[in-house]
């Protein structure tokens, strides 16, 4: 860790508050608002915004959790009361993706709302959300760094480093939004998905304290690696991002110039 800090917000009678919950929260209030405000200005019911972002959210979490805990299940099978606490950390990105999805689909079908317009418009929440939860996870000591012994303190400090991800996610997608007002439904959300997922898997990823894997070798040791899980999915995910935005781009009919 890079600082000693208290996980605990604050105490009132048994109701604790973890900074990790709080900033949690923070985030899904600005993306709500987010969410809501820019679709009716896209012409969409307010009413239908607000219940679709509500079923993202909490599939998201839902998605988010299981995820984390199917991949860490050691942590968890001697003590599985501890997979409903969410607020002492624990969520899996592609899992919370994978459940927003699932929900914004699913209501958009019922609904009659554009299912890829409301990908977009979730965009700035979950970058938001990347930035204030890194920093919860800093309060809470997880998402530890490798050992810096070239830097002034003792690890790196990966939870800063994946909270700039989410910053520089957003700065990117607010840019797109504003150079490229044209594009396609759902190409907002494949950018986003694209850029997330190069910077985490090749620069937040390859300083974070985890077993380093490479076709069945497990290195354990300090320093910086280049070949964890995450590191190995990204080329995958990279593709279906860039495949997806050129397959909107063509089934619109527009061509949108350069790579970002």
């Amino acid at each position: 860790m890079l600082l000693d800090l208290d996980p605990v917000m604050f105490q009132l009678g048994p109701l604790t508050v973890r900074w990790y919950g709080f900033f949690m929260a923070v985030s899904m209030a600005i993306g709500i608002y987010y969410f809501i405000k820019h679709g009716t200005g896209r012409g969409l019911p307010e009413d239908a915004l607000y219940n679709a972002a509500l079923v993202a959210i909490v599939l998201g979490v839902v998605g988010a959790r299981l995820v984390y805990v199917a991949t860490n299940w050691g942590d968890y099978a001697g003590n599985p009361v501890e997979i409903i606490r969410v607020d002492h950390g624990g969520l899996s990105f592609h899992g919370a993706v994978g459940g927003g999805m699932l929900a914004l689909w699913y209501y958009a079908r019922r609904a009659g709302l554009p299912f890829q317009s409301l990908l977009d418009l979730g965009v700035p929440g979950v970058c938001v959300g990347i930035m204030l939860v890194r920093i919860g996870n800093l309060f809470n000591g997880e998402v530890l760094g490798h050992v810096a012994q070239a830097l002034p303190f003792d690890r790196h400090p990966a939870q800063i480093y994946g909270s700039l991800v989410g910053l520089v996610t957003l700065l990117i997608h607010n840019s797109l939004a504003r150079r490229r007002p044209d594009a396609p439904p759902g190409y907002l959300f494949w950018s986003f998905i694209f850029w997330y997922q190069f910077f985490r898997g090749f620069v937040e990823e390859t300083f974070r304290d985890n077993p380093l894997y490479a076709w069945g070798y497990v290195n354990e040791t300090w320093g910086v690696g280049f070949f964890t899980l995450t590191h190995l999915i990204t080329p995958v995910i990279l593709v279906l991002a860039w495949w997806m935005r050129r397959r909107l781009l063509a089934e619109s009919g527009r061509q949108v110039p350069g790579s970002g």
